[in-house]
């Protein structure tokens, strides 16, 4: 015994005989992280591989959507870095403007105090000491998962490079004409305070009124409709086609404006659609964007009735009601006066909400800054077009198209206070200076800055290259720059990855921020129903991970993960998943035990038996078929391509059928030794990636290597044996048939029974004492009496079962089972013979009867077959 096999059975035999991952997992992770393994050299020779995290909320805590893409990005990073790349995998949050901003309100508010109370200066450092106390708590979970991030680089939107790289990029766009500020319609939440972009607008149906008004006297009337009465306040037009024959007469002419001291004009403009409704339209320029548009084509006044609370603002009755309340009054009034033709409740309607606080959105023209998107989005789109970047799944490609080729222009001023504030200042003449990060700031009587700051989604859209250090020329962005891969969920298409795609293109010369796009699915229960904290399916990851550890959640959301599908997952399936790293802990401990080796070479085929051949060609295959679907982001087949090869191939059958081998010694015993600790080593590299934990302490045990965090990947050596794979397929299917059969017969698995086997011309005849072994075979003996043979894949196996089972009771059973199919069968083809029947049952129904038809022939056949083999009694 050399020392370093007497080093591997010590270590073996201090592995506890249950695997614990609550003992193994936390002290593994930082040794990990304490050896540098995460760490990427900039000036290493080695070929890059960069992935950015997509940076969670700073106010975020881990759900399973965090786990699950996070697994998928650790298991692309894990694999690389063992493949001899330079591999960083960034890590870092997101100020989150809004919801970090609210969060400290909310505590201010406890205290009585408003963020007024202390000043825009102080309420913003009273939110760097939020971040510092209760911020980030979701990097130390992303520990806890195993998430093999480079730490030292850890970035935050706030920092002061990404604050440098904001206003760079701010002044860039500026001065190029594609940074301009306007009064323009906005998205405006009431209960944040703040615009907010169109894709932060959430849709849903409510109940509402649609409530038909009539405008004007007379034959000089018309009648519009509108779900928001409290808008008409601000009405300075009436619209209406110009083809249309009802309303020419009174185009060019002014009405009455219910409630108003005011009249307002009729116009014609071809946005109206004349089937719609009444054909004419109420136009509220400060309070609909498509009212804006007419009001500019028809240089329209725009008055603002309600203030940034949603409260009228207009002198009258209705002067400081909040909007819903001044709707309701507004239509009582109109109904007072006989204005109202017609009402309808309720009367459902798509309405936009806040994605953050859900509050009903109102449009509201309002002075802001915007980004010139056309240029911008267009080289986006080129990008996905030339192939220079590659979405994954393909098909999700027409989304990102059609988000970008029909981009408007982005609103990206926020009325908040903690964020990247505008570099923008306003002198006491009217001057406007923009500072980028290497100018003076303007000094002097009456210079202010802008009191806005930007959306949150502005300094995330920098983020790929930001974080390397961008607008400097640092070693990091010119190694890891562009990013390789951008795994993200398929529903912040639109948020994030179009808007870095913009700026990257933009400020790194046209070289787009990442190479591939992998989309994935969002998490979901296990009967697919959208998991959130308000339903009871919400699941916080970490009760799993305590319960199950964190290899068999990681391995319950990869098998899950197809491209750009959704994922079921309940806690079953996590269960099954800790079942599978018991299963490897288990079957590796006992191969180790009984002479599994790494320890010199690997013996020549020609001294190995066909058990060995196959499971190394299958090994082999399995390399190969893993490295494609990487490559293909493919992980729910990678992982259950994984787990068959372990379990399936290697565990429930290469280990049993080399039991006799290990067990009788010698020569044979060494040799597949050594072929199971080659299988072994290649395959716990395989699982490596998504199952860290359980495979770092195996393999170290079995090779006494440092670490898989930095083992080779493994390659496909190219070996292949067709002979040997169907060799091994007629010894499984031999043991199939005989397994089922003693099944059916009602005995145990652990019961020996005498069987003769008459093996002679077949490949079996090699693996008898393996098959023996298996199905619990014992010699045939004295007195031996097949009473029951089987002809298996050009074999027979005889079996005297005699004194094993009640072949009386069994035949009275399997009789009883016999005449219940028989019953069926007969019921299924009186049905299918009727054709009354026929002609008035639906296709499904019929297809239904003609399987249970099927059903009932398979199970009258089987039992016909159990009852011949059985003895006579």
């Amino acid at each position: 015994m050399t020392e370093n096999t007497q080093q591997q059975t010590a270590a073996t035999a201090a592995l506890p005989t249950a695997y614990a991952p609550a003992e193994v997992e936390g002290a593994l992770y930082e040794r990990w992280v304490d050896r540098g393994y995460f760490t990427a050299d900039a000036k290493s020779e080695k070929p890059p591989y960069t992935i950015v995290i997509p940076p969670p909320n700073v106010t975020g805590a881990l759900h399973l959507g965090h786990a699950f893409q996070v697994t998928l990005m650790d298991a692309l990073t894990r694999r690389k870095r063992m493949q001899g790349f330079e591999t960083l995998w960034l890590p870092g949050m997101d100020h989150a403007g809004i919801a970090t901003q609210n969060k400290v309100e909310q505590q201010l508010a406890e205290e009585g105090k408003s963020r007024h109370d202390l000043g825009r200066e102080a309420f913003v450092e009273r939110v760097w000491q939020w971040k510092d106390e209760y911020g980030g708590r979701i990097l130390g979970q992303l520990r806890r998962l195993g998430a093999g991030l480079d730490w030292s680089r850890e970035r935050f939107t706030m920092d002061e490079g990404l604050s440098k790289a904001v206003q760079r990029i701010f002044k860039d766009l500026y001065e190029d004409g594609l940074i301009y500020r306007a009064e323009r319609i906005i998205n405006w939440c009431p209960r944040c305070l703040t615009a907010i972009s169109d894709i932060e607008v959430e849709y849903q149906e409510d109940a509402g009124e649609l409530v038909s008004i009539r405008y004007g006297e007379g034959e000089e009337s018309l009648v519009v409709a509108t779900t928001r009465a409290e808008t008409m306040l601000g009405d300075t037009a009436v619209a209406v086609h110009p083809e249309d024959e009802r309303y020419k007469h009174l185009v060019g002419k002014q009405i009455k404006l219910p409630l108003t001291d005011r009249t307002i004009p009729v116009v014609a403009d071809e946005h109206v659609d004349p089937e719609f409704g009444t054909g004419a339209v109420k136009v509220t320029p400060a309070h609909d964007p498509n009212d804006f548009a007419i009001g500019q084509r028809h240089d329209l006044p725009s008055l603002t009735v309600m203030d940034e609370h949603g409260v009228i603002t207009v002198h009258g009755p209705f002067l400081g009601l909040d909007r819903f309340e001044a709707r309701s009054a507004i239509v009582g009034a109109l109904r007072e006066q006989g204005r109202i033709v017609a009402e309808k409740r309720p009367y459902m309607h798509s309405v936009g909400h806040c994605s953050r606080c859900k509050t009903t959105v109102e449009p509201r023209l309002s002075m802001q800054w915007w980004v010139k998107v056309g240029p911008l989005a267009q080289a986006a789109g080129d990008a996905v077009r030339d192939g220079s970047v590659e979405i994954h799944p393909k098909e999700l490609s027409k989304r990102y198209f059609d988000w970008v080729d029909n981009m408007h222009d982005w609103c990206i001023s926020r009325q908040l206070w903690w964020g990247h504030r505008i570099p923008i200042w306003y002198g006491p003449d009217g001057e406007v200076v923009c500072v980028g990060p290497d100018d003076e700031v303007p000094t002097g009587e009456g210079w202010t800055q802008d009191s806005d700051v930007l959306d949150t989604w502005f300094s995330s859209g920098l983020w790929p290259f930001s974080t390397l250090g961008w607008p400097e020329k640092t070693p990091d962005l010119a190694k890891f720059y562009a990013t390789d891969v951008l795994l993200t969920g398929h529903d912040i298409i639109f948020f994030w990855v179009a808007r870095m795609m913009m700026f990257g293109l933009y400020a790194m010369d046209g070289e787009a921020p990442f190479k591939q796009v992998a989309l994935t699915g969002l998490v979901r229960d296990e009967f697919g129903k959208k998991m959130s904290k308000s339903n009871p399916n919400a699941v916080d990851p970490l009760d799993w991970m305590n319960a199950y550890g964190s290899d068999a959640v990681r391995f319950t959301l990869a098998k899950g993960a197809n491209p750009g599908a959704d994922v079921p997952i309940g806690e079953d399936w996590v269960q099954a998943s800790s079942k599978f790293a018991n299963k490897i802990w288990n079957a590796t401990r006992f191969a180790l035990m009984n002479g599994a080796t790494i320890e010199g070479p690997l013996p020549d085929a020609a001294e190995m038996s066909a058990t060995d051949r196959w499971i190394l060609s299958r090994l082999n295959e399995t390399v190969a078929q893993v490295d494609a679907y990487y490559d293909d982001f493919q992980f729910a087949k990678l992982s259950e391509a994984l787990y068959h090869f372990a379990w399936d191939e290697v565990f429930d059958w290469y280990v049993e059928l080399s039991k006799t081998t290990f067990f009788a010694g010698g020569e044979g015993a060494r040799v597949s030794g050594r072929v199971l600790g080659e299988v072994l080593d290649v395959m716990l590299r395989l699982l490596h990636p998504i199952v860290p934990f359980v495979t770092e302490t195996l393999w170290t045990t079995l090779t006494g290597g440092e670490s898989l965090v930095i083992a080779d990947w493994p390659k496909d050596s190219g070996f292949r044996d067709a002979a040997a794979e169907q060799e091994i397929a007629l010894v499984q299917r031999a043991i199939t048939e005989v397994r089922r059969f003693r099944k059916e017969q009602g005995l145990q698995d652990a019961q020996k029974v005498p069987a003769r086997l008459t093996l002679d011309g077949t490949p079996l005849v090699a693996h008898e004492g393996a098959i023996r072994q298996i199905l619990r075979l014992q010699p045939e003996g004295e007195g031996f009496a097949a009473t029951a043979t089987l002809p298996v894949v050009g074999a027979e196996v005889a079996l005297d079962l005699s004194g094993t089972i009640d072949v009386a009771a069994e035949r009275k059973r399997l009789a009883k089972d016999l005449a219940a199919a028989e019953k069926e069968k007969a019921q299924a083809e009186a049905k299918l013979g009727n054709e009354a029947f026929l002609s008035k049952a639906p296709d499904n129904v019929v297809d239904k009867i003609k399987g249970r038809l099927a059903k009932a022939d398979e199970d009258i056949a089987r039992i016909q077959a159990q009852l011949e083999k059985l003895p006579q009694a």
